[in-house]
């Protein structure tokens, strides 16, 4: 028997050669590096990001939007992918994946400005400056569905590429990928925001699961990376262990974590119409907020529902006629939504001189008026202004009048607080003049004919019966105003709302002539539409009624006040040699002005179904001692609504993570002002600061000369705060009083109740879109940590 330490003999007949090694068999080294193989990772996130624009669909018509979405998500995640296939650094990934989303913008959106079509130059940035501007506007203008408009795309894309670079940097450079799907929440819940129903729970579900597809692909991306790439040390981190693991693997923690996800938004998008049901249109009582991204007829329609009427702005008045006032202006039809086309803002616009107003002849009589403005209670960055006014003396801002619509906005300031004289010109055309006027309009003017290609056919056809024997222009403008001021027509602000046809759009128009049952955007939108199909210039303002004759309790003088229920809309006709004309044509509101009264023997005065012409109120030579049909005009309306399209587009731009930093900090400051107060440690001195600070907040003006008292008594008188909260808001300001004199006094043992009470009742009372600014971009924080750097308010103050 051999032993095995021995070694057999090699066998007979066969020579023993030498072993030859194999060679071993070649490794095919991945280009790249470890990231090279992240592409499932981002087919992945590039699926969410679709699934999740999808969820926009209720709020826009069409679907073409979403195939340039969807083509700039995947230029933006398949390119960083591509990037990193080719060996490109992983902290110069993020920037290269910038570049390549903007070539992408400026081929699809530069209108050939971009050098070789792909890289930017100055003129690609007026272009999407413009695109940008007129975004904003028609997202501000237009309700919901609302239809695509090239501005409103850019900004789709935009956010949808900008989404799409930060969710690659959490998920893939960061190697965060739970947290690289927060910013898709952006389009996800969007629509919870803006319609009743809220977000759309199979989208949810459906990116609740797409969202579990992406963890569990990240770990198995990272489980492969790291058999081909192990990590360096003992402490290296992995994505899974060697041994049998105890417990629960990594698809037990992919469940729970979604899981949480799917809650999460689940709720959120079940909460979010709540939150959106305190009024969203107006930040205070008063206000009128257009550019929160409603529908500005809706908007309207909704101050006007609410049970309670808030100041607005009280006026005095040197014109023989009580102006109506002005905010915006809507002149464009797009899709079947009246928008305002405001042009790009124009620096030299400037409010001190306005030029006199296009169209109007030296023969037209005119009188010069002045009126004193003060603002009580409206919010907005349109001003309210008598029409065809020739300057404005006292605003603090920038304002600037637009050429085609002189409406006078301002994009940094805003109305709250502010007091301003505005000189305008007041019209007095006769009927002669305004029959005689010509049909041959100029080429700017022309633009106000256009109407949507397939439009009810009701709107004409109902026109063209209303007129019939009409000599002119004039006549057939008033024949549409008396047809629809006729008994046939009743005011109604509920039965829009009830029956689903709410707003002013050329669909909404169709369906108001049969039920005959609305407020005055339906009847200011119907004439404008009715003169269109007549071939007369039309567009519909947005502003306020004059309001109510009162007197100044200090001087004793005549005023006027106006109110949230003064809000209106009413139609402008272009005449050639005049200008733009106001008619009147909703019933109990408003006053018919004097050329409207007059009207020739010769026009119909037939109305469909039978009815009667009633008679409208004629504005006498001296309209300010006669305030009867005004008073009458703004009866008490009923009820509440709301529904908001806030903050989208801001949201998109600056992403949702950086967002929650500035919050986070406000809400931590809050929180250790109130801990400290409770302990004894600050006092009132510190709760005055932050109630102050809250106030800045919410974009209530705090001036550094104001009185504590004073400053106390402008807040009560905004209206937002019931009995208790008045008190408690008292007891704060004694707090403080006293504090001024006895600083080693012990504060009040309530004073963070109190203070925590009016908090939360200025917090309640102010619309969702201020709410959101506040959380957001909270303007106290930013002011404070401002003149920390700055050096301009001692650490002390700070740290109070």
């Amino acid at each position: 028997m051999t032993s095995p330490a021995t070694k057999p003999a090699p066998a007979v007949g066969f020579a023993q050669h030498p072993t030859v090694p194999i060679p071993p068999r070649p490794v095919r080294r991945r280009r790249g590096g470890p990231d090279a193989a992240l592409w499932p990772l981002a087919l992945t996130m590039l699926l969410l990001l679709l699934i999740s624009c999808a969820a926009l669909g209720p709020l826009l018509r069409g679907s073409a939007w979403w195939w340039v979405c969807a083509a700039v998500a995947t230029a933006v995640l398949l390119g960083a992918a591509v990037l990193r296939r080719l060996g490109v650094p992983r902290r110069v990934v993020p920037f290269a994946n910038t570049a390549v989303l903007v070539g992408t913008l400026t081929l699809l959106f530069g209108a050939g400005t971009g050098l070789f079509w792909l890289l930017p130059t100055p003129k690609t940035v007026q272009t999407f400056s413009g695109l940008v501007d007129a975004g904003v506007a028609s997202i501000a203008q237009q309700s919901t569905p609302a239809e695509v408009t090239i501005g409103i795309l850019f900004l789709l894309a935009s956010g949808t590429g900008l989404i799409a670079v930060v969710m690659d940097l959490l998920a893939i450079t960061f190697r965060w990928p739970a947290l690289g799907a927060v910013p898709v929440l952006v389009p996800l819940l969007a629509p919870s925001f803006v319609i009743e129903d809220g977000a759309d729970l199979p989208a949810l579900i459906v990116a609740a699961i797409a969202f579990l597809l992406l963890l569990r692909v990240d770990v198995y991306v990272h489980r492969a990376q790291e058999t081909r790439h192990p990590p360096v040390g003992p402490l290296a981190p992995r994505s899974y262990r060697a041994a049998q693991p105890r417990g629960p693997g990594p698809m037990w923690g992919t469940l729970a974590v979604g899981s949480i996800a799917i809650v999460s938004a689940l709720v959120l998008g079940a909460i979010a119409p709540a939150l959106t049901a305190g009024g969203l249109v107006s930040p205070r009582t008063g206000g009128l907020l257009f550019g929160s991204g409603v529908s500005p007829m809706i908007s309207l329609g909704q101050d006007l529902r609410r049970p309670k009427a808030g100041p607005a702005f009280h006026y005095t008045s040197t014109g023989t006629e009580r102006p109506y006032f002005t905010l915006l202006t809507l002149d464009e039809v797009i899709g079947l939504n009246w928008t305002a086309r405001t042009d790009r803002t124009d620096t030299r616009n400037t409010v001190d001189d306005i030029q006199r107003p296009f169209g109007l002849a030296a023969n037209v009589e005119t009188t010069q008026s002045s009126t004193a403005v003060v603002i009580d209670g409206v919010n907005s960055h349109w001003l309210p202004a008598p029409a065809r006014a020739t300057s404005v003396e006292g605003l603090t801002g920038r304002w600037y009048w637009d050429s085609r619509t002189r409406a006078i906005a301002s994009v940094t300031a805003n109305t709250f607080g502010q007091k301003y004289t505005v000189s305008a010109l007041e019209l007095e055309p006769t009927a002669a003049q305004l029959r005689s006027s010509s049909t041959n309009f100029p080429a700017s003017v022309q633009e106000n004919l256009q109407l949507p290609v397939e439009p009810p056919l009701i709107i004409e056809e109902t026109a063209r019966q209303v007129t019939a024997g009409t000599a002119s222009n004039y006549d057939a403008a008033v024949a549409i105003q008396n047809y629809l001021r006729s008994s046939v027509f009743t005011y109604d602000t509920e039965a829009p709302v009830e029956d689903g046809y709410d707003g002013g759009g050329v669909d909404v128009i169709g369906v108001f002539l049969q039920t005959q049952r609305g407020y005055c955007v339906h009847f200011a939108a119907t004439m404008a539409a009715m003169a269109r199909t007549l071939g007369i210039p039309s567009r519909v303002s947005l502003g306020y009624l004059p309001g109510v004759k009162s007197q100044d309790q200090e001087t004793g003088a005549v005023r006027y006040d106006v109110d949230s229920h003064d809000l209106h809309a009413w139609p402008e006709l272009y005449f050639v040699g005049i200008g733009w004309v106001r008619f009147e044509p909703t019933p109990g509101r408003g006053t018919v002005p004097n050329y409207e009264t007059i009207v020739d023997s010769g026009t119909s005065s037939a109305l469909p179904g039978g009815a009667a012409a009633t008679s409208a109120p004629g504005l006498s030579p001296d309209r300010l001692a006669d305030d009867t049909a005004l008073e009458g005009g703004a009866a008490a309306q009923t009820a509440s609504g709301a529904s908001n399209l806030s903050s989208v587009v801001g949201f998109s731009a600056l992403g949702l993570v950086l967002l929650l930093l500035p919050a986070a900090g406000r809400r931590m400051l809050r929180r250790r002002r109130l801990r400290r107060i409770r302990s004894g440690e600050a006092g009132a001195t510190t709760a005055w600061t932050e109630l102050q600070h809250t106030c800045r907040d919410q974009w209530i003006p705090v001036p550094d000369t104001e009185t504590p008292r004073a400053f106390a008594a402008r807040l009560e008188r905004l209206g937002t705060l019931d009995a208790a909260t008045a008190e408690a808001l008292e007891r704060v300001l004694l707090a403080v009083e006293r504090s001024r004199f006895d600083r080693a006094g012990a504060p009040a043992p309530t004073l963070a109740e109190d203070l925590t009470r009016v908090v939360r009742a200025l917090t309640r009372c102010a619309s969702v879109g201020i709410r959101l600014r506040a959380v957001v971009l909270p303007a106290s924080l930013f002011t404070a940590l401002g003149a920390l750097l700055g050096g301009e308010r001692r650490a002390s103050t700070i740290a109070s």
